[in-house]
């Protein structure tokens, strides 16, 4: 039997370049050849070279076509001094959100800056298998979204489904319309069991039923069923929080929330459903009351608010890195603890006057890091709901404080087992010392020498070892890093920017 190779390979580029928004003319320029060319190329009636295939793959940002199938590992050559200016991009959990709502609307989304992560990626696979149609409208990340009138439930791709957490936030949408559905097992991170049951208990008030077997959720819906008094959730999670918004948006009565996260990409999630119509009160607060529509059909156009807890990242590499950078478009109120709690450890910085973010709601300012001489705080770092410190940046502090002259004790309440990994940071040269499966602490300060690392299997961690790496003394490597590509756009290139020596590679 023989195999079409050359037409496999074409219809995967051809693939590439519509998930891109692009033309064959346009892809025809980006590689310098003819229209004729590419048709050909994507018919399969075109040799390709080596070097040709990995222009393709270049041009498209597509792995598929790029040499090499191993996963891609990063060379860091330390210590770093950080310079320059950066901006903040979008958040990526308003991104996966806004995604998910989106199939609550029947008209055209356009999204603004969407981060360009591999999270997105995996999530617009599983729409495109529901008959989702996405486009990226340009280089800024600018996104446009259109349903199909009937979604297609019974073809979604399940392995991507699998190697995202967000898809659990497809109950809420989908419950209204379907009565019957079967979502994959959501994957991402590996941070321990994270219980569903938040889940079901939030939406059990809209009808919703799910059995979990066979590495499937099987959902029914009971159309009788609608909530009598307010939902009171038992963990003010935020995905748990979006969930509860986006079916009671389809829900014509009002439904109060109570115990509801108020973060930021729940904030991003309200102000989104304000523009399709639904009536949303309490933003930023606790209790949520939402008036819902039937029926959505409206064209709109939203600009999801900027990443606190990149921010944060950025933050922390200029800490470690003793550097003087200027981090644009960070959303002040969403960093407020964080920063005086750095402020108590002896943290020096400049910020400028706020202004408000293209959503027209989040306020935002620039911050100049001065290096710095910190000291250990006095009490321990621990993470709260919003408005305490975010829990996704707590793993920020470990970095920090092991440049802190001291003992630096933090508590990782929310997750089973997040704080072993920063156990990892021994291998550079700090002293973390694990109290047990949540506590872990850290004198500093630390003498970083590079090493090489297996990256580990969480995302905030993950980049936790990198920032590291900027600080020590040598060559470092940190293999395997597709879980900071599920959270961060170009991140290695983004430091580069800034004066970071980081080199991506694969095995050969």
């Amino acid at each position: 039997m023989t195999v079409d190779y050359k037409g496999r390979i074409g219809n995967l580029i051809r693939d590439a370049r519509k998930h891109r928004g692009l033309t064959q003319l346009e892809l025809a320029q980006l590689l310098k050849t003819s229209q004729s060319a590419i048709n050909r190329i994507e018919k399969g009636h075109q040799n390709l070279s080596l070097e040709m295939l990995a222009r393709i793959g270049s041009a498209l940002d597509s792995e598929i076509v790029a040499l090499g199938a191993g996963p891609t590992h990063l060379r860091v050559t330390g210590p770093t001094r950080l310079s320059g200016s950066i901006d903040v991009k979008t958040s990526k959990n308003a991104g996966v959100a806004l995604l998910c709502a989106s199939l609550l609307n029947r008209g055209r989304t356009t999204l603004r800056k969407v981060a360009r992560i591999e999270e997105v990626n995996r999530l617009l696979e599983v729409l495109g298998s529901l008959g989702v149609q996405t486009r990226w409208l340009g280089d800024d990340g600018d996104l446009e979204i259109i349903p199909p009138a009937e979604l297609d439930l019974e073809h979604i791709d399940e392995t991507a489904a699998r190697r995202t957490r967000s898809v659990i936030m497809f109950l809420g949408p989908l419950l209204h319309r379907a009565d019957t559905f079967e979502l994959p097992y959501a994957g991402g991170c590996n941070l321990g069991t994270r219980t569903v049951e938040p889940h079901m208990a939030a939406l059990r008030p809209f009808g919703l039923e799910v059995k979990a077997t066979d590495g499937m959720y099987h959902a029914n819906v009971n159309r009788t069923i609608e909530p009598g008094r307010a939902i009171v959730l038992t963990e003010r999670g935020d995905t748990v929080t979006e969930n509860a918004l986006m079916a009671a948006a389809l829900h014509p009565g009002t439904t109060v929330i109570r115990n509801a996260s108020s973060n930021y990409m729940v904030q991003d999630l309200c102000f989104y459903l304000q523009k399709l119509g639904v009536v949303v009160d309490g933003i930023g607060t606790t209790t949520l009351t939402v008036t819902g529509r039937e029926v959505i059909d409206v064209d709109v156009d939203y600009a999801p608010s900027e990443d606190p807890i990149e921010a944060m990242s950025l933050l922390a590499a200029a800490i470690v890195t003793e550097s003087s950078i200027t981090i644009k478009r960070v959303p002040i109120e969403f960093l407020e603890i964080e920063l005086a709690l750095l402020e108590e450890m002896g943290f020096q910085y400049t910020r400028s006057e706020e202004y408000v973010a293209r959503n027209g709601h989040t306020r935002l300012v620039d911050l100049t890091t001065l290096p710095s001489h910190l000291h250990a705080p006095l009490d321990k770092i621990h993470p709260m709901p919003f408005p305490g410190l975010n829990i996704d940046n707590l793993p920020f502090f470990a970095v920090i404080a092991a440049t802190a002259q001291g003992q630096t004790l933090l508590h990782d309440w929310v997750y089973e087992n997040r704080a072993i990994y920063l156990t990892e940071l021994t291998k550079l040269g700090a002293q973390v010392k694990l109290l047990d499966p949540h506590r872990v602490m850290i004198e500093g300060p630390t003498h970083w020498s590079g090493t090489e690392i297996v990256c580990p299997p969480a995302l905030r961690p993950a980049v936790v070892v990198l920032l590291a790496m900027l600080a020590s003394k040598g060559t470092s490597v940190l293999r395997s890093t597709y879980v900071i590509h599920r959270g961060y756009e170009e991140l290695a290139e983004r430091l580069n920017l800034l004066g970071a020596n980081i080199e991506t590679f694969r095995d050969i």
